[in-house]
């Protein structure tokens, strides 16, 4: 069908929403973002951006072959925790480059083109509900307005307030992780940047450079059971951190050092939707399928969600055969890959004997281990 002039409110202002925002007006839709936030902003943390997200953000133009504000990852190195001791040497998926982004960075970067293309971004407007008509779905705000669109995506997040209208309510499952981040100020530049994991019992940190290796990105996780609030972004104490992960020496210990100002949240998990969309509201990113951050695809899933929402209204008839499409083409990969991440939580956290077994194994298979993910890194939505 063509959606030129038709309108579409996206509900929510992260990468996920931009970016569905941006390839949706390219297609020629009238398209309004509403955020609940008083600014587009995004706290100082790092993503990893693969191969399958990274041809979703050429194909929106709004990355090149080599961008600009972007880390280029020569790989990961594994490490144990004790002393630092490398494990193994992970390269580079085959796929295609990743790339180091700081979320704040790739933000500004959708935000801008969204608004270039005629996206009308509204700050402060904070979404009630979603009401279905058969021409249409009519959107009700906190403040009383009302807004009708014919199509509306719900890209609010882990916690999306629409969501339980197609799913009903589900109370989230605390996983016993908590998520420590920092970036720290960093000036030991390599010629060949790559991403650390130290691995320790019930713990890992992952750390890897952002904005041409002048930061250093911390995402330290432990297991803990004291926990049960769930939340995005919590202060946190420098000096608990690094007790908590008081045992990690070698690099780590000195990048945990250098950390001044801290974050952390419990990771909890809903699964992914049975029901993403009832022919006026579709669900995308986070808010169809949460998922940790043990395979670093939280934005490339969101990125992909987007390009094959949008293009979904190329080959169907319809609003409503449109969204259907979409939920058929990215359902059961969004639950093989939320599938792959929660198997790394256990993986990255062995203790005893089997921690020992899995060392070895991956010393003598690192080097081809990105190819047990190909299947995730090689997919293009956009060919």
């Amino acid at each position: 069908m063509k959606i030129n002039g038709l309108k579409f409110c996206v509900v929510g202002g992260g990468i996920g929403g931009l970016a569905a925002a941006l390839a949706l007006r390219q297609c020629g839709a009238q398209v309004t973002v509403l955020e609940q936030a008083p600014a587009l902003t995004e706290v100082g943390a790092g993503l990893q951006i693969s191969a399958n997200g990274m041809c979703v953000l050429r194909a929106l133009g709004v990355a090149g072959d080599q961008p600009e504000v972007a880390q280029l990852s020569y790989g990961t190195i594994l490490r144990d925790y004790r002393k630092g001791r490398v494990i193994s040497r992970i390269p580079a998926p085959a796929a295609g480059p990743t790339f180091y982004y700081h979320r704040a960075d790739l933000l500004e970067l959708l935000r801008q083109a969204s608004e270039d293309a005629g996206v009308d971004i509204r700050l402060r407007a904070r979404v009630q509900t979603v009401h279905k008509h058969p021409s249409e779905a009519e959107i009700l705000l906190d403040d009383g307005q009302r807004l009708r669109a014919e199509c509306v995506i719900a890209a609010d997040g882990g916690r999306s307030a629409l969501r339980p209208i197609l799913n009903g309510p589900e109370a989230p499952a605390f996983t016993h992780q908590i998520a420590w981040r920092a970036t720290v100020p960093w000036e030991d530049r390599v010629e060949r940047p790559q991403a650390s994991l130290t691995m320790g019992p019930g713990r890992h940190v992952v750390t890897y450079p952002l904005r041409d290796q002048r930061l250093m990105n911390i995402v330290a996780i432990e297991e803990r059971s004291d926990w049960q609030r769930e939340g995005w972004r919590v202060e946190g104490d420098p000096d608990d951190l690094r007790a908590r992960f008081a045992d990690f020496g070698g690099p780590v210990r000195d990048i945990l050092s250098k950390v001044e100002e801290t974050h952390l949240w419990a990771l909890f998990l809903r699964p992914v939707a049975k029901r993403w969309q009832n022919g006026r509201l579709a669900l995308l990113g986070d808010a169809a399928h949460p998922t940790l951050p043990f395979m670093a695809q939280g934005a490339c899933l969101a990125l992909e969600d987007a390009w094959v929402l949008a293009r979904s209204f190329d080959s169907q008839s319809g609003v409503r055969q449109a969204l259907a499409a979409y939920e058929s083409a990215r359902q059961r990969r969004a639950q093989h890959v939320v599938a792959a991440a929660s198997a790394n939580a256990r993986n990255f956290h062995l203790r005893g004997p089997m921690r020992l077994a899995a060392q070895a194994v991956l010393a003598a298979i690192g080097p081809r281990l990105t190819r047990k993910y190909d299947w995730i890194y090689s997919y293009d939505p956009t060919v």
